[in-house]
């Protein structure tokens, strides 16, 4: 038996307990990782062609009806998370079904993407990523965002305590970076759907009267989506366009739920004031994407889910699942 694991850029499965489990009860099967991502159809197809078993670590890897149609030897797509049930699955459910392609998914937590996503907060606020790289060319307190379009100050960076939290999406991560705010002085406001602002409301915060207060409201704007059709395109550049020059948009949960090039625009505006971000529409990120290259921007490479603990989990419960159904079906 073939096991490919894809897209595991930083070596990382390799030391995980989770695959010492594996290999000690497959003894047998080649078990083959791929650090980087596959440039075209084909080299996909080609690492894949040989596998019983393909590992995915979240939506890194699309797998399209094409891809599943040139792959007759595959049995089973091990999915670190979960698949969308709806038109943006990176995962052709239909197809895998039509060829009897089973899919396990494992389980996944929220804490490590909402302590990512607070990260970003305090870094982008406190202006901490251009200080030090300043501070690495030998310039001693120096930001570089003043001046120009950059309001009053606005290099020195902002405290926290007394300003607005606005959630969109008041769900696992959602309540979790409530209490975050809510522990550094913030005002936590909310928007999403009647029962997230009534949720909202039980634990004690704002729910907002509408939309555009929102967004004209927050000082710092955490948008906690899942990405279903629903959801696509739900942050316009009108939206943003109501945030003030000096607020902080971060998205660390998927780049579709962002209009496509609103943010951009936005930024270059001057409202928002900045964004930080840890999801894109391309991944891995073109070095001459317009967001990684602006000052008002602090990007991170997809890592809010990427962290020890939460990869146990994720490869642990998956991989269990992995050996119970190959013990059921007498395969090794």
């Amino acid at each position: 038996m073939k096991i490919v694991v894809l897209d595991d850029f930083q070596d990382a499965v390799r030391h995980l307990d989770a695959f010492a489990r594996l290999q000690e009860n497959l003894p047998h099967a080649d078990i083959v990782v791929c650090r980087d991502s596959a440039g075209s159809v084909d080299e996909l197809v080609a690492r894949l062609v040989d596998a019983d078993v393909a590992v995915l670590i979240r939506e890194r890897t699309r797998i399209t009806r094409e891809v599943i149609d040139r792959l007759p030897r595959l049995r089973v797509i091990v999915q670190t998370g979960f698949v969308a049930r709806d038109t943006t699955a990176h995962v052709d459910i239909g197809a895998c079904e039509a060829r009897g392609i089973v899919i396990l998914e494992g389980e996944g937590e929220a804490i490590s993407a909402a302590e990512l996503t607070w990260a970003l907060v305090l870094a982008a606020r406190r202006r901490l990523p251009q200080y030090v790289r300043h501070l690495q060319d030998g310039r001693w307190q120096y930001s570089g965002l003043e001046g120009g379009t950059f309001p009053p100050n606005f290099g020195i960076g902002v405290s926290l305590h007394g300003d607005t939290l606005g959630i969109w999406g008041y769900g696992r991560i959602g309540t979790i970076l409530a209490r975050y705010g809510a522990a550094f002085g913030m005002n936590v406001l909310v928007w999403g759907s009647e029962r997230s602002r009534a949720a909202a409301l039980a634990d004690g915060h704002e729910p907002a009267d509408s939309r555009e207060a929102f967004f004209e409201r927050a000082d710092v704007l955490s948008v906690n989506l899942r990405q279903r059709d629903s959801t696509l395109a739900a942050v316009t550049f009108e939206d943003l366009s109501r945030m003030k020059p000096t607020s902080l948009f971060v998205n660390t949960s998927r780049a579709g739920v962002v209009a496509p090039g609103a943010l951009a625009r936005a930024l270059e505006q001057g409202r928002p004031g900045m964004a930080a971000l840890d999801v894109y529409d391309t991944e891995p990120l073109p070095q001459d994407d317009p967001l990684l290259r602006s000052e008002r921007c602090l990007c991170s490479p997809h890592i809010g889910y990427v962290e020890q603990k939460g990869y146990e989990l994720l490869f642990g419960s998956v991989f269990a699942k992995l050996l119970d159904y190959l013990r059921e079906k007498k395969w090794d």
